[in-house]
């Protein structure tokens, strides 16, 4: 299973759920923001190395605890990555019974649709802002053109009342409140899941809820 987790605009906290995400469904984290990327990198090969035919996608992948992919962040490296390898470097980085979950570029960029274009299922992330709502629709609407179901949308940084109820209206799915934790924030920076430091929190309890709407359901 892949799972992409898009956002219709930076800075609504798309990275770190997408690394949160990923600890709790035991999933390989992916950087695919090309141009802008935020997972830790560390030595060794990226997708920019895979995506350009130069390392294989389990030469570059990483452990730790959440297996990563990242993403190199230099402007050479992002000009010779060809987006349209993705699914053939998803596909050879995952074994048996593994999943997936990708990071994507944020707003309407051109590279922004390939990781959607490979998702078996899109995660969106939407500010609790009302204004920001129209944001999250144009992704919601970039998802169904590429044939990524949309299975939940987080409702991200949310410091009192989320306009849940609006949102899913909106956007036609359940949409998780997650709350503005700072063990959330530093999470992708300290590479310590929210799920591992806080396994009672309000925000592993979100986390945890997004990863059941993910998850494929099983047939009666």
């Amino acid at each position: 299973m892949i799972v992409a987790v898009a956002g219709g605009k930076g800075g609504v906290g798309k990275t770190t759920l997408a690394y949160n995400l990923a600890a709790a469904l035991d999933a390989v984290a992916v950087d695919a923001d090309l141009g802008m990327a935020d997972l830790p990198r560390g030595r060794g090969p990226t997708l920019h190395d895979v995506l350009a035919d130069r390392a294989t996608a389990t030469e570059a992948r990483r452990g730790g605890p959440v297996d990563l992919l990242p993403c190199g962040r230099s402007l050479a490296g992002a000009r010779a990555a060809d987006p349209g390898r993705l699914d053939d470097a998803l596909a050879a980085l995952l074994g048996p019974g593994e999943h997936a979950v990708v990071d994507c570029p944020p707003g309407m960029r051109a590279d922004a649709g390939a990781p959607l274009a490979v998702a078996d299922r899109a995660v969106v992330v939407a500010s609790p802002r009302r204004f920001a709502l129209a944001d999250a629709v144009r992704t919601r609407a970039l998802a169904r053109a590429l044939d990524a179901p949309l299975a939940a949308v987080a409702c991200n940084r949310v410091d009192d009342d989320a306009p849940t109820d609006a949102v899913e209206r909106a956007l036609g799915a359940p949409t998780v409140a997650v709350p503005a934790d700072p063990r959330l924030g530093r999470s992708v920076e300290r590479e310590a899941p929210v799920t591992e430091t806080a396994p009672e929190s309000a925000a592993t309890r979100a986390v945890r809820a997004l990863a059941r709407l993910v998850q494929p359901r099983r047939s009666t």
